[in-house]
Parts: C-alpha cells; sequence; structure tokens
C-alpha cells in the first residue's frame, strides 16, 4: 500500500523546482513515518536539482536535513512512538552487514553505498529515493534520530542532520578538546557550526576567511577571532600553531597556505568538494612536519545521535532563516551569492498541493 504525497520537484537540471505529487510506501514492520515540519536547505541540494553534479535521477525531491513529528510506527519498531519528534539526516539505508555497517559506519559503507534520501536506489519502492522537501517520509527505524531540543528550537535543529554533522564527526574523530588550538576554514553553512561545535568541545578556535567582515559573527560564534586569509602578515603570525584545521571551503584554494598553519602532526581536514582538484600541496610540507592532509564525510547513525544529544546538552543549533517553500528557487539563488547567514530552513507547513 501507498500514501500520497506532496512536495517539491525539479523535472530536468533547467527547471525550477515545483510543486509534484507522489506516492510513498505505507510503513512496514521496521518502519517510522514521519511528518515533515521543518526540512533545511542544503548546498546538495542546489547541485543535485540542478544537474551540476552527475547522475541526478529526476524527477528530483531534495532535502535531507528532516525534523518531523511521527505519526505511525510498524509492528517491530522499538525506539519511537506516535507523537514523537524524529530527524532524518543524509542516508535512510545501507548494506548492514560490511566492515563500516558493522562499526556503525554506514556513511562509509563498502558494498552498496549509503542509500541517500534523495536520489539513491529505493530498494522497497522501486525507483529512487525522494527526499524532504515534501510533506512526510517514511525510514527504516535504524536510520531514524531522536529529537530531543525544545518545541521552539526545532527549526534550527534540522541543519544538524547535515552541516551539524559534518562538522561535528572530523572534530570528534580528531578529538578536538581543551588545550587545542583549532581552526576553521569558511564560515558558512558548515562552518558556522564547526565554530561552535569546537568551541563547546573545550578548543580555542580560530576562523580562516577571506573576508574580514564576518569577524564579529565568528567571535559571536564561539571563535577567539578571525584570520583573513589574504593577509600575508595574519597568516604569518599563526604559522606553525594549530593543532587541527577543519576546511569547509568547497572551491579550489592554495592548501598549502593552511599548512603551513599546522603544527608539527596536525591535520587538516577537508569536508568540502570542490568541482574542480585542489592545487597540488606541497610533499615538503607534509614530510618536514609528519603534517596530515585528510577527508571525512557524514557521520554514522549511532554518531550522528550523539552529536544531537551533545548539541542539546550544549544548548547548540544552526543560525537559520526561514523560509516559505514557494521561496526556495530565490533562496537557491541566495545561496550561489553566498547570501545567508548561515542556514535556509523551510517551513514545511507552508507547502500546498
Amino acid at each position: 500500500m501507498t500514501t500520497h504525497t506532496h512536495g517539491y520537484a525539479a523535472h530536468a537540471a533547467g527547471s525550477a523546482l515545483a510543486p509534484f505529487s507522489f506516492e510513498r510506501r505505507d510503513p512496514g514492520a521496521k518502519d517510522v513515518a514521519v511528518d515533515i515540519l521543518f526540512c533545511g536547505v542544503c548546498h546538495s541540494d542546489l547541485h543535485t536539482a540542478r544537474g551540476e553534479w552527475e547522475g541526478t535521477l529526476y524527477p528530483c525531491v531534495p532535502g535531507h536535513e528532516i525534523v518531523g513529528k511521527v505519526t505511525a510506527v510498524g509492528s517491530d519498531v522499538t525506539k519511537f512512538a506516535v507523537g514523537d519528534i524524529a530527524g532524518v539526516g543524509c542516508m535512510v539505508g545501507s548494506c548492514g552487514h560490511c566492515a563500516s555497517c558493522d562499526g556503525g559506519e554506514e556513511q562509509y559503507c563498502e558494498t552498496t553505498g549509503f542509500v541517500g534520501t534523495y536520489n539513491g536506489p529505493d530498494p522497497v519502492m522501486g525507483g529512487h529515493t525522494l527526499g524532504g522537501y515534501s510533506d512526510h517520509i517514511v525510514v527504516d527505524e535504524g536510520f531514524v534520530l531522536k529529537v530531543t531540543h525544545d518545541e521552539g528550537d526545532l527549526a534550527a535543529v534540522a541543519p544538524l542532520l547535515c552541516a551539524g554533522i559534518t562538522t561535528y564527526s572530523p572534530l570528534r574523530h580528531w578529538n578536538v578538546g581543551p588545550g587545542q588550538k583549532v581552526a576553521i576554514v569558511g564560515l558558512g553553512g558548515l562552518g558556522h557550526m564547526g565554530v561552535k561545535i569546537a568551541a563547546a568541545m573545550g578548543a580555542e578556535v580560530h576562523v580562516i576567511s577571506t573576508s574580514a567582515n564576518k569577524r564579529d559573527d565568528a567571535i559571536r560564534l564561539g571563535a577567539t577571532g578571525l584570520i583573513v586569509s589574504r593577509d600575508a602578515d595574519q597568516m604569518a603570525e599563526h604559522a606553525g600553531t594549530f593543532d587541527f584545521i577543519l576546511n569547509t571551503v568547497a572551491a579550489p584554494h592554495d592548501l598549502d597556505a593552511l599548512l603551513m598553519l599546522l603544527k608539527r602532526d596536525g591535520t587538516m581536514t577537508l569536508v568540502g568538494v570542490p568541482a574542480e582538484p585542489h592545487p597540488s600541496p606541497s610533499v615538503g610540507l607534509l614530510v618536514f612536519g609528519r603534517k596530515s592532509i585528510a577527508g571525512s564525510l557524514i557521520g554514522g547513525i549511532a554518531e550522528t545521535q550523539e552529536m544531537l544529544d551533545f548539541c542539546k546538552a550544549h544548548g547548540l543549533t544552526a543560525d537559520i532563516e526561514m523560509i516559505r517553500m514557494d521561496e526556495i528557487e530565490t533562496a537557491y539563488e541566495r545561496m550561489v551569492k553566498s547570501d545567508v547567514r548561515y542556514r535556509f530552513v523551510i517551513d514545511m507547513a507552508t507547502m500546498t498541493a
């Protein structure tokens, strides 16, 4: 059985998102049905809907920063009840039996790869998955998160399901904490959460940006200060002083200038994926200092739940601007211009059939 669903979809790379009706499965024994209250808007949504990344399947219903209310649960569901507030992030399935899945790192699933919340293979309905720009969603219990933030914070919780976990996972993995000096490169949707989380972990946090205009925001978010990357004197002042750098920038740029800031044995982790490669880093900078360049994806379900609980305990949510569903194309254009501080969130109550 299926349930009629209303959403917004792109039907081709050059088409604007528009109202779209489709069918979702009724909850199976292990499924949780969620009425979507809020859905964050990620750059991945724009890139996928507009066909800027290879492999977009149309019609494309984006959205993987989902918070809503549980309306039904399957007979075998044990972690959720009707009325609970739940979250759904970037993935809704994986193979469940490879080394990564067994280790709670489903995002690195080694056989099928994780099933994306949208634009992934739908093993139940066939075709491809359709995401959170819609009125409800049905997801296997194993990929649903508990949200315990206050009701008034729920819209600002939604971006934690992608921007939050994308920054929390590397900070956690590289054991960021008290006594460490950490840099966040870029102060956008990802970077602003990186600042908040690293500061809450107890690190001394600095933002590295091309613009000095974000200095006040960086400090408000928890940073000690802001380093303008185009200012050679400022960069030189901090050379060899950082334990860890989280680089959120998704455009090609000079990695060598950032590697110069690391201490011996320091690591720079990349979470932004540019359309074109970065200039090759100097091997000498890596060798003479035993420095590392690493990458990180999102987090597994257990770590995502840990992140949500951490954010609740420390009073962390995203800085958001609420939009109506029919304002999504305007929001996309503003995102292209970096005209958002720092995440758009769709109020799904504004979506009409």
